[in-house]
């Protein structure tokens, strides 16, 4: 599929991992719409790049609907045009700690519905609406395939730490999600793919940064360091590009295995 020309929609944009799609796909000629809630950095990003930054819940449904609706405006036109591409890395509060606490008292339940609203239930609004949008633009290329949507996961849906049960339980329903999805909209040429990162550096850590590095970097087969948001950017786009990726849940982790803790 082509990016240049057609328009993408990255919900989470003004992130760590979605600054840098933004921008990657930015230049690869796509026109990108920015959607978050953090107001300074995505309006900042519309200044710099020309993109267009809406203010989005992904867990509310109009809110969602008018970001899918300015992705749809922004659309070109020809073969490589209208809205092809959702990716979708938004963030949010997560609780945690172990089932049963030390003083014998159960995991919070509010805390564990929060997170799974947020870290699944978001993907599955933006999933869907998203994926029905694109389902009205033309079908285009060889395949006549119309776009791609691309989830985030977490290596953490497969080796969970200790305290980490509500957000492993979350991102292991986008993991279990995406060949269901692909196969739901595989007759509206539609592909759904997910990137499963392991631990990504980004901004957001601030002046922790250099603790978590110095702590995961070691643990990291290869190469030994934290993944930079970059290089989740470089495989979403390929993602975008190639395609004959479809239903897989693709792990950019440099080889690294949580451990319990």
């Amino acid at each position: 599929m082509r990016i240049e020309g057609s328009s993408a929609l990255v919900v989470g944009g003004a992130g760590g991992l979605g600054e840098a799609t933004v921008r990657r796909l930015h230049a690869a000629g796509a026109r990108v719409v920015v959607a978050d809630l953090a107001d300074d950095k995505g309006k900042a990003l519309e200044a710099e790049l020309g993109v267009r930054y809406v203010r989005t819940d992904a867990t509310d449904e109009a809110s969602v609907t008018a970001a899918v609706e300015a992705a749809e405006d922004a659309g070109g036109t020809g073969d490589a045009g209208e809205f092809r591409i959702a990716v979708d890395c938004h963030g949010g509060p997560a609780s945690g700690g172990r089932l049963v606490g030390k003083d014998g008292s159960p995991l919070d339940l509010a805390g564990f519905r929060t997170t799974v609203d947020v870290y699944l239930t978001g993907v599955f609004n933006v999933l869907r609406l998203a994926a029905a949008a694109i389902a009205r633009t033309a079908p285009a290329g060889d395949d006549g395939g119309r776009g791609v949507v691309v989830m985030t996961s977490s290596i953490a849906a497969y080796e969970g730490q200790i305290g980490q049960l509500p957000y492993a339980a979350a991102k292991g329903g986008v993991g279990a999600m995406t060949l269901v999805a692909a196969r739901d909209l595989s007759p509206l040429g539609i592909r759904v793919v997910s990137v499963a990162p392991g631990t990504v550096l980004t901004p957001a850590y601030g002046k922790a940064a250099g603790t978590l590095e110095a702590y995961w970097g070691p643990q990291v087969p290869h190469p030994r360091r934290m993944g930079r948001p970059e290089e989740y950017a470089a495989l979403v786009q390929h993602l975008c590009e190639n395609d004959y990726l479809n239903g897989e849940v693709i792990r950019l982790d440099g080889g690294l295995r949580f451990p319990p803790k």
